[in-house]
């Protein structure tokens, strides 16, 4: 069955397990996909990455927030009592 990688980069399980660091290493900063049988498994992500991608997250969800509050009910208040 054909699978959809998301990454540049691919490893076997075995590599991962010889060289864990050398593995992530090898995407340059980008995720690795790693694969067990030449099947993807899981995804080796570099924590600046993964710090990125939930900072999208995070900002997708503030996104989806403000827009629902879009149209109101909207408070008047005067500056000075904030």
């Amino acid at each position: 069955m054909p699978h959809s990688l998301y990454a540049g980069t691919t490893a076997s399980i075995t590599d991962l397990k010889k060289n864990p660091m050398g593995t992530v290493a090898a995407g340059d900063g980008a995720a690795v996909a790693i694969l067990n049988r030449n099947q993807p498994a899981f995804y080796c992500v570099p924590a600046a990455e993964y710090a990125e991608m939930m900072d999208r997250l995070e900002d997708a969800e503030l996104n989806a927030l403000a827009d629902a509050r879009a149209n109101g009910p909207f408070v008047a208040v005067e500056l000075g009592d904030l």
